[in-house]
């Protein structure tokens, strides 16, 4: 088949995609601890024309017909920016790092820090799911004026004092490209070890989304025109076929 054709069918595909990912990240614009993803691409191969025909299947990281190779998605790991809630439990990371959190599925890690404490005294998400000290272990927090610091520590002040009651565990990843998203801020790290981070804990605020909706309505509507492009690429050179098929074959 024509290179042309094929050039246009990968490159719709591959916009077709990123297409996805722009709507996914703007949807979730507002979202909490947010990660967005941007597509990628590994390269372009020359020549390979007598690739066998099983190859024109457009898959992440597999070249089709020599053209090209889709390469996924990348997660941005950008700083989102803090919002002031005064809510004493809410806590928010500035720097690299996740808050891990015991889910049915197993332990997530999240930069989700709009906490809660539950009728026995339980720091847990929203969904009631326990946040995880730095043993990874659930944290138990008195009835008291919570105080959280840089470096994770939650005391609580009572009439009887202020005691420290535990360190919110904060954890990095040697290789955060192994992370598996889940869901819209939520990530799972299955057979990757985790290890300690230096992020800050801001008590008080939560961290948004790193996708600003302006940016996001820009790339959506740009991958939008380019899938277009891409379409009308791929209708000349399909109308350039029937052409020569009603013209020039009935001469041979």
């Amino acid at each position: 088949m024509d290179s042309g054709l094929y050039a246009a069918y990968t490159g719709l595909l591959a916009r077709t995609q990123a297409l996805d990912t722009a709507a996914n990240n703007l949807a979730n614009a507002g979202t909490n601890g947010f990660r967005a993803q941007r597509d990628y691409f590994s390269g372009v191969l020359a020549g390979g024309m007598d690739q066998d025909a099983s190859a024109g299947v457009s898959q992440v990281g597999q070249s089709v017909n020599g053209f090209g190779i889709l390469g996924g998605d990348l997660l941005d790991m950008g700083q989102g920016q803090l919002a002031t809630t005064g809510n004493p439990l809410d806590f928010a990371l500035q720097g690299q790092g996740f808050f891990a959190i015991q889910t049915k599925n197993g332990i997530r890690y999240t930069r989700d820090g709009a906490f809660l404490r539950s009728s026995t005294g339980v720091l847990e998400t929203g969904q009631g799911e326990p946040v995880l000290d730095v043993n990874q272990k659930a944290i138990t927090i008195p009835t008291g004026e919570v105080h959280v610091g840089p470096d994770g520590n939650i005391s609580v002040t009572t009439p009887d004092g202020t005691a420290l009651v535990g360190q919110v565990g904060v954890f990095d990843f040697a290789d955060r490209s192994a992370l598996i998203a889940e869901g819209t801020n939520r990530f799972a790290a299955d057979g990757v070890k985790p290890v300690a981070s230096d992020a800050t804990v801001v008590q008080g605020s939560v961290e948004g989304s790193n996708e600003d909706a302006i940016h996001g309505t820009m790339q959506l509507v740009l991958v939008q025109r380019q899938a277009e492009m891409m379409q009308k690429a791929l209708s000349v050179f399909d109308n350039s076929f029937d052409k020569v098929a009603a013209e020039d074959l009935p001469r041979v």
